[in-house]
Parts: structure tokens; C-alpha cells; sequence
């Protein structure tokens, strides 16, 4: 039994199932997996940051100062670098929830059987969810804000509204972690991960208003969007940089949450199914 584990047995019992909308929870034990998470974390800590950290100060780089000043670019009244500095914000804290919640889970789950070991415990399948869940808002919250910070050395963050993006990138962590749960928990093949990525989170990256206004694009393409998790999460970071903190993006915030909630709870539900079949 690793460090990580050894409370978890002695904390569910301690914690006692709760009935939550039908979900049998303990808060106390999915915090318990999320701390598994953590010492884990501690000793693989360099190779799980960098891929997913320099993925978007490249794409600052490359698309911000190279191709803007290229073409000497201005999206309105701001630059193009700092146009694009917030989305990429929202697109790292979308990778650090959704790498976790889609390979990570996966193998957990049909490989290593760790979540067998886990639930011989009074831990039910749920709390080992929502630990999951919370430990990749976590990973968001590592990856949004460290590129806040880098945002920050450009000089791309001009007032102390732009704080507020900050439980923006853990919620938008929950969202997207909540979503690769649930496809997680559908999928019984490693390889229809590569469908997840081509075919929805990479078309969610290029027209969710990271790179240019969604208002550029066809008005069935703008009302598409609307329905979408990314462009939300990206609206919310632009406008706390921006300091445009009104009734739109209350609007913004309500949707993120409420998508967040309806899909924490059917993700977990979902990966109870899942978990119960391979019984």
C-alpha cells in the first residue's frame, strides 16, 4: 500500500457514505483519493507539468508574437498577443483537467484495477470519482495559473480584475474533467480517446474565440459556440483581463456552472456503470 493510500481505509470509515442526489458520497474520502493524488503527484511532479505547461507559451509565442507581428494584427482595440493571452489561459486549464480525466482515469480503471483495490475499502466508487474530479481541477489550477504568471512577465494583465480568472480556471478544470469522465466512463477502448481530441477538443480550440472573435465566424457557427464548454471559460478569462465584469459575464458564469454541475454528476454516475460491469 503506497503513503498516498494508507489513510484512506481509517478516513472512510470515520467519513460515512452520504446519499446525494443518488450518488453514494463522502466528501471526506474523495478528498482522501484526492491527497493519493497529490503524494503521487510529488514524485512525477516534472514530467507531468512540462508537456502541458510550454504547449500554450508556445502557441503565445508562435501565434502571438510571431504571426501578429507578422501581420501586425490588432482585434479591435487590443493586440493581438494580448487577444489571444486569455483563451490560452482557459486551454491550459482545459488540458491540465482533461489528461487526467480521459488516459489517467482510463488506465485506473480497466488496467491497474486501482480503483478495485480502493473500494475494498468503505471508499465507494463515487468518492473515487469526485476525488478524480477535484484532483483535476487541481492540475488546472497548477497549469491556468502558472501561465497566468507567465502572462503577467509579458505584461499582458493590466488590472486586479483579472484576479477573478482564477476560480475560473478551477472551475473550468471541473467542467472539463466532468466531461472527460463521462466519455471515460462510455468508452471501453483506449484507442477512441484519439476520436475525443481530433473531433471535439481540437475543433473547441480553434473556434471557441481563442485566436479571433467568435463574431467572425457564420451566425450558425455563433449560435453553435454558445453551446459550447470552451468558448464560455474563454469569455469569462478575457473579460476578468479586460476588467468587463457585467451582466454578460455573469451570464457566462452561470452556464459554466451549470454545466459543470449536470455533467460532475452524470460523469460520476457514468463511471459507476462503467466500474460495475468490469465486476
Amino acid at each position: 500500500m503506497s503513503p498516498g493510500e494508507r489513510p484512506l481505509k481509517d478516513a472512510a470509515l470515520a467519513a460515512g457514505p452520504r446519499r446525494i442526489l443518488g450518488l453514494d458520497l463522502s466528501i471526506r474520502s474523495a478528498w482522501n483519493i484526492w491527497y493519493r493524488n497529490l503524494t503521487w503527484y510529488r514524485k512525477t511532479f516534472v514530467m507531468n507539468i512540462l508537456p502541458n505547461f510550454f504547449e500554450p507559451v508556445l502557441y503565445l509565442l508562435g501565434m502571438g508574437i510571431g504571426l501578429g507581428s507578422y501581420l501586425g494584427t490588432r482585434i479591435g482595440d487590443v493586440p493581438y498577443l494580448r487577444y489571444i493571452a486569455p483563451g490560452l489561459v482557459a486551454a491550459s486549464a482545459m488540458n491540465g483537467a482533461t489528461f487526467h480525466a480521459t488516459y489517467n482515469i482510463f488506465v485506473a480503471l480497466h488496467f491497474d484495477k486501482t480503483y478495485h483495490g480502493i473500494t475494498a475499502t468503505p471508499v465507494s466508487i463515487e468518492d473515487v470519482a469526485l476525488g478524480e474530479l477535484f484532483w483535476g481541477a487541481t492540475r488546472s489550477a497548477v497549469y491556468g495559473i502558472a501561465f497566468y504568471v507567465v502572462t503577467i512577465a509579458f505584461g499582458l494583465v493590466g488590472n486586479a480584475a483579472s484576479l477573478l480568472c482564477l476560480p475560473v480556471i478551477v472551475l473550468t478544470g471541473f467542467l472539463f474533467g466532468a466531461i472527460g469522465l463521462f466519455f471515460t466512463g462510455t468508452i471501453k477502448v483506449i484507442d477512441l480517446y484519439s476520436f475525443y481530441f481530433t473531433l471535439f477538443l481540437t475543433p473547441l480550440f480553434l473556434f471557441s474565440g481563442i485566436f479571433f472573435p467568435v463574431s467572425a465566424l457564420p451566425a450558425w457557427a455563433q449560435t453553435a459556440a454558445w453551446f459550447t464548454p470552451l468558448f464560455h471559460c474563454v469569455e469569462l478569462i478575457r473579460g476578468a483581463y479586460a476588467g468587463e465584469v457585467g451582466a454578460r459575464w455573469l451570464l457566462h458564469l452561470l452556464w459554466v456552472a451549470s454545466a459543470s454541475g449536470l455533467f460532475v454528476w452524470i460523469g460520476i454516475r457514468r463511471l459507476r456503470k462503467a466500474f460495475t460491469a468490469l465486476n
